[in-house]
């Protein structure tokens, strides 16, 4: 986060006195029964779509983490009607552009276009989602890339403590995988497997079409009519959330992902959240903002102002359909694994049982009500936060009351969900790095160790 001048904190001043008010929004229902929600908005000739999909990686199946994601990567890739490379021509001609991605809830697809060309691009969306074909010769090199990307992470500590961290925390809970899943699991794929995950995620059930620009919501519901007549999955499964996880997070217990020529410690300590829309979502953020969200705050000034001891400190709350987490991620030499560790907990500790002052909540409040309106500057934010709203039941008023509920939130509040999430039990502390050096830096902290080879999270 950059540092806050005179000038941003003038802008942050002046876009939180404006009034923040979502464009009025149509509903309607296309006879396949996909939700479409359109939202005319000017001045620009442009249109963003969003179809949100309940197949995110949490609808893996048990032995194939990662279908979720390889198979949205898939769906550009042919359809009945064109080849890939007439879909990306079909893309590229307009100046349009289609991507999709996957969360541990959901699969989104996303396009972006001139207005000029929405029928065409809606047209281009229906078909990848309806009939993808998913030639051999392309599942065959997205598998290739897939491993090579595995074989790649290997080199960036960063990417596989945080791998490791995932499956620390939630165990075996659908959450408890990465998103793109693990090389052991992606090495078993056959297409048949895309083909069913399809078959049984990709359905007009509890899908949601955000389309937010310049175009008349009638145009849009009777576009959608016709890009998605006849989507009938008679074999989706029940798009419903990941449950609940007994006992939320694990926590109490320290994982060390041995990596010997590692001369610096990669470091995450976690512990249970909340999860989306949660009453606690305002006093948790402003607090978090002062512990380890923000340049200025408690975990930056100690771990890498006063001590040197990490470029980057940060802390945050995770919050997902059917759960959360909060968690510290940081970085350290080697030699100074236990400092870290301790310097970290030890600051976390101070705000757990005295809460912040009234002058960082205020500082928070004041950088978070300026930052918010940015939800709101361009089609594709507004796109992003109308799904959230529906997805997640936040309510209508979201967006309009957000700046009022943050600044309802008092000291009393703040030091409750201090003593509530800020790991009034031990957490779970997961290190990658040399384990015969790391190891007795931590035994102090008498919790159980665990040490594993980093190939483990290839």
């Amino acid at each position: 986060m950059a540092p806050r001048t005179r000038a941003t904190a003038k802008k942050e001043k002046s876009a939180a006195s404006r009034p923040l008010k979502l464009p009025t929004v149509t509903e309607t229902t296309t006879s396949s029964g996909l939700t479409v929600l359109a939202a005319e908005r000017g001045p620009l000739p442009l249109v963003s779509m969003r179809l949100v999909l309940r197949a995110g990686s949490s609808t893996d199946p048990k032995d194939k983490h990662g279908l979720a994601d390889f198979t949205v990567r898939l769906l550009r890739r042919g359809t009945a009607k064109m080849r890939a490379d007439e879909i990306d021509e079909a893309i590229e001609f307009v100046g349009a552009s289609v991507a999709g991605g996957v969360s541990e809830d959901l699969m989104s697809i996303y396009v972006t276009t001139p207005a000029e060309h929405f029928a065409a691009m809606l047209s281009v969306l229906g078909q990848l989602v309806r009939e993808p074909t998913f030639p051999e010769k392309e599942f065959d090199l997205a598998k290739d890339r897939a491993l090579a990307q595995f074989a790649n992470d290997l080199d960036d500590p960063s990417t596989i403590a945080d791998r490791a961290f995932t499956r620390a925390q939630w165990g075996d809970h659908p959450y408890g995988h990465d998103v793109g899943g693990s090389a052991s699991h992606v090495r078993t794929f056959i297409r048949e497997d895309v083909v069913r995950f399809h078959r049984e995620r990709v359905g007009p059930k509890g899908a949601l079409l955000v389309v937010v620009g310049a175009v008349k919501p009638e145009v849009v519901a009777a576009e959608a009519e016709k890009a998605f007549a006849g989507w009938s999955q008679t074999d989706q499964l029940d798009p419903s959330p990941a449950p609940a996880a007994e006992g939320g997070v694990q926590a109490g217990r320290i994982l060390i992902v041995d990596k010997p020529d590692q001369t610096q410690s990669q470091v995450r300590i976690g512990g249970p959240g909340y999860p989306l829309g949660h009453p606690d979502y305002f006093a948790a953020t402003a607090m978090n903002i002062a512990l380890g969200g923000g340049f200025t705050s408690r975990l930056v000034n100690e771990v890498r102002v006063e001590r040197g001891l990490s470029y980057g400190v940060s802390s945050y709350f995770d919050a997902m359909s059917v759960g959360g987490a909060f968690a510290i991620s940081t970085f350290t030499k080697t030699e100074s694994t236990r400092e870290i560790v301790d310097v970290s907990l030890g600051e976390v500790a101070k705000v757990r049982k005295g809460g912040i002052t009234p002058k960082e909540l205020k500082s928070a409040q004041t950088y978070l009500a300026g930052l918010y309106p940015m939800r709101t500057e361009t089609n594709d934010s507004v796109a992003s936060v109308l799904a959230d709203i529906r997805v997640y039941g936040l309510g209508d008023d979201w967006v309009e009351k957000f700046r009022d509920r943050l600044r309802a939130v008092t000291p009393k509040q703040v030091k409750a969900v201090s003593a509530k999430y800020l790991f009034p039990k031990p957490p779970a502390i997961v290190v990658l790095g040399k384990a015969s050096e790391v190891e007795k830096q931590l035994k102090h902290l008498k919790l159980p160790i665990t040490v594993v080879p980093v190939s483990e999270y290839e």
